[in-house]
């Protein structure tokens, strides 16, 4: 992937980890994105008994998948520690306004990279994730980990961010200097390319824009800060920004207000693929494959 889509992973972890205490009440699409994944649920045959939820911040798509699959057991794994500490039943603010917010303790949970799965080959029957994977540098490894880690027949079923995400954002700070301000996202038919070379068969993907409003500028910039998805490209810039270019910056955001609200576009990517069931080689004695040919009709 090109050097403009890479983040800085250790300033990611940082990120979420000192965003974990605002998390939950900022990530109001994070929530909304989760909730209709769980709705597409609905529409495939699946019966998992092992869940791994790649990328479950505070937990809230790993209780919907409990609810969904009450005898299944579903794994959190995050990035951040502090994410998953947070979740437990006992802290989250959630606690007394969802009805499944009184479930037992939600361990298993694993600190990990999504690019680097910590799970033996073959050992979960479904894969979820939900607004993750555009922290990874490499989807290609990161959904080569995935396949790996689910059984033959497995279902992968995701979400991530395209590249019209937050573009009015980064048309606010276009030119501003050398520096790249707004991360970038992949096209979902990239994405779509990735799935093929991982290995996964039937891969389905759609897109969808929603677009968030906020009063101010500092609104928007307030809620990014709050989930912990602020600008990790390694592109960045270091120091802070002068007054005079972040004027400039806030001018040009001004000029996109609409009903007296300024937009915060989300280009929205949902994907689902199956692990096929492995083959059984075909070998001779000697080491050769047998490749079945047969004569097309009338031939």
């Amino acid at each position: 992937m090109a050097e403009d889509f890479y983040t800085d992973k250790r300033q990611v972890r940082r990120s979420f980890e000192r965003a974990a205490h605002s998390y939950d009440a900022a990530a109001v699409l994070q929530r909304e994105v989760s909730d209709r994944m769980q709705a597409r649920l609905g529409y495939i045959k699946h019966a998992p008994a092992t869940v791994l939820d790649v990328g479950a911040g505070t937990g809230y798509g790993a209780r919907q998948l409990r609810t969904q699959y009450p005898a299944a057991r579903v794994i959190e794994l995050d990035l951040a520690l502090a994410m998953l500490q947070f979740g437990e039943p006992e802290k989250a603010w959630w606690k007394k306004h969802l009805p499944f917010a009184r479930s037992p303790s939600r361990a298993p949970q694993v600190c990990a990279d999504a690019e680097a799965i910590p799970l033996a080959d073959g050992s979960v029957d479904m894969v979820w994730s939900n607004l993750t994977l555009q922290w990874c540098n490499a989807p290609d490894r990161a959904f080569a980990d995935i396949h790996r880690v689910l059984r033959p027949d497995g279902l992968l079923m995701f979400s991530t961010l395209g590249p019209d995400t937050l573009k009015e954002l980064r048309q606010a700070f276009a030119g501003i200097d050398g520096h790249t301000h707004v991360n970038r996202f992949i096209d979902m038919h990239d994405l779509g390319d990735a799935l093929v070379r991982a290995g996964f068969a039937e891969p389905v993907m759609d897109m969808e824009i929603i677009t968030m409003t906020y009063d101010s500028v500092k609104a928007v910039m307030q809620d990014l800060k709050g989930i912990g998805a602020h600008n990790v490209t390694q592109g960045r810039q270091m120091g802070l920004m002068g007054k005079r270019k972040w004027q400039q910056v806030l001018d040009r955001y001004e000029k996109l207000r609409r009903d007296g609200r300024l937009p915060a576009t989300y280009e929205v990517v949902y994907g689902h693929a199956w692990r096929a069931a492995d083959k059984p080689s075909r070998l001779l004695a000697d080491g050769r494959q047998v490749i079945e040919f047969r004569p097309r009709p009338g031939k």
